[in-house]
């Protein structure tokens, strides 16, 4: 007989919901959570479906947030087993979303739905708030509900994200912070013409080699305790027309930083527009804030699925804030604690994604020790 969070994993696995959609996971989730005591509101914006359920009114409110949409496969004949199928192969339960992040929404459920049978007066509230649009261009899924709630004064004190921060072993890494995000857009303006006549003509990408040199070895900070030192990358660079002997006539260059708490946004922008202003050429500049940085520095969530953890697993865990962005970063900016907390990592967004059955057991096991220590 299968374990109840295997069954539901499975069941949303097998819908087939690539962002922005949801394939009927949310409407599955929000029938189980409505039997428990849980106030559903679906919130649809545009072309994204989000779930924000609650159950009770008071402090401390704890929140659970994942996503139900999940990349492309890419060519299905690539994978072993149908990307689909939610097959289970030696201990392991493949198909897309099966780590990123499926099974973390089915243990989620699973630990809600026992921890509410086991302490049905509980203290606090407990809410899911679960998007289709984590995977896509985060437009209008988490940051609308956040928008939706804050408009009505409506707070999250503490919020578990189940995205899978597990590195090696389950739960040997818990996310407690994020680097922020910022892209810069420069267009370099020259003017297009032939090699062999370079006098007449004036190359962006030689007018902009320079200030790009300098911004590549710029020391932007030094980190702290909780973050590495911010970095600057070239992420994308277009020019030229394909013709060998032709000067083009702009240059595009995309860049991104992955910034500490050390620095803000704006002083970025302001460092970068100072270094591009030393150099003689003509550019235009645009910027995208994607994300502001957040650390949870410890206190009862911390301290909470620390202890879970180790009751579970027998382990210590991690503190990190390394790699990208999540949905935490919308939540953290209304001042909830934040953390992430999820399955391993390693198949993520691979061909042939997959995740332990064990580990989802055990991540329902521990998601429900940190609502009895926090909720009772």
């Amino acid at each position: 007989m299968k374990d109840p969070v295997i069954e539901l994993a499975q069941a949303l696995i097998q819908r087939r919901s690539i962002t922005p959609e949801d394939a009927g996971c949310q409407e599955l989730i929000n029938q189980r959570l409505a039997k428990k005591g849980f106030n559903i509101e679906s919130l649809f914006f545009t072309d994204t479906l989000n779930t924000w359920a609650r159950k009770g009114d008071r402090s401390p409110h704890f929140c659970f947030a994942g996503h139900t949409d999940v990349v492309p496969t890419g060519p299905e004949a690539n994978w072993q087993h149908p990307p689909f199928s939610g097959l289970i192969k030696d201990g392991m339960l493949h198909g897309r979303g099966a780590a990123d992040m499926k099974g973390s929404l089915a243990a989620m459920l699973i630990a809600a739905e026992r921890f509410v049978d086991k302490n049905p007066d509980h203290k606090g509230s407990i809410s899911f708030l679960i998007t289709s649009d984590e995977e896509g261009p985060f437009i209008n899924g988490t940051t609308r509900v956040i928008d939706t709630l804050e408009a009505r004064d409506e707070k999250i004190d503490m919020c578990l994200v189940g995205e899978p921060s597990s590195r090696d072993v389950l739960a040997d890494v818990v996310k407690n912070g994020r680097r922020g995000s910022l892209t810069g857009f420069l267009k370099v303006n020259g003017i297009q013409g032939h090699v062999a006549y370079p006098h007449l003509a004036k190359n962006p990408i030689h007018s902009a080699t320079p200030a790009l040199t300098e911004l590549s070895q710029t020391s932007w900070d030094n980190g702290n305790d909780f973050f590495p030192a911010t970095s600057f990358q070239i992420s994308n660079i277009n020019g030229g027309t394909g013709a060998s002997n032709v000067i083009p006539g702009e240059l595009e260059v995309q860049f991104n930083f992955r910034f500490s708490t050390e620095v803000t946004h704006a002083q970025l922008q302001k460092r970068v527009n100072d270094i591009l202003a030393k150099y003689d050429f003509d550019y235009s500049l645009d910027w995208i804030v994607n994300g502001q940085p957040f650390i949870t520095e410890g206190g009862p969530l911390i301290d909470a699925t620390v202890e879970a953890i180790k009751a579970v697993t027998g382990r210590d865990t991690a503190l990190e804030t390394t790699g990208g962005t999540s949905d935490g970063r919308f939540i953290a900016q209304t001042g909830a604690k934040v953390i992430e907390l999820g399955p391993r990592n390693d198949t993520i967004h691979k061909v042939n994604e997959c995740v332990s059955c064990d580990d989802l057991v055990a991540l329902a096991e521990i998601y429900e020790l940190i609502l009895e220590r926090l909720l009772t």
